[in-house]
């Protein structure tokens, strides 16, 4: 059984898994790793759910105000040992909820062109492709999407 917790970004947990999905991202990215790890600091996060399967941390994600009705998705990552179980939709679906209980209406994100599973499972999820947006506007890698969560 997963179950879902919501958090803050100093949590011991969600650490340990940040630091394996840099890992992660740091291969992906290769020489432009620099610029997407100076976007991905924890330290304006204040909402983050850590995924547990029997206890153990097995995956994360987070959300940070982006604009008045706007939150952005951060820092998503399940084990791999642990993927293709529904547990990053999980994730995604509670940080959704806590962003619309938060007061916002849309969710956007960026990922990298490289991880099409990451596309899908967004997809999946409702999220459509829209223009790159803020820092990521002209990163040819990027890709930005959004969802709108709540009606105005």
């Amino acid at each position: 059984m997963t179950e879902y917790i919501r958090t803050i970004s100093q949590n011991a947990d969600f650490q340990m898994l940040i630091r394996l999905l840099d890992k992660h991202l740091s291969i992906i990215n290769g020489d432009d790793d620099t610029f997407f790890a100076a976007f991905n600091t924890v330290e304006q996060i204040h909402h983050v759910v850590v995924a547990y399967c029997d206890g153990k941390p097995v995956g994360c994600g987070a959300f940070k105000g982006f604009a008045d009705d706007t939150a952005e998705i951060k820092r998503m990552f399940v084990l791999e040992e642990y993927r293709g179980r529904g547990i990053a939709q999980g994730i995604v679906a509670e940080l959704e909820g806590w962003a619309m209980e938060t007061g916002f209406s849309v969710c956007i994100l960026e990922t990298s062109k490289k991880l099409a599973s990451a596309i899908r499972l967004y997809q999946k999820s409702g999220y459509v492709i829209i223009p790159n947006y803020g820092q990521y506007q002209g990163v040819e890698t990027s890709v930005c999407m959004q969802k709108v969560i709540r009606s105005l």
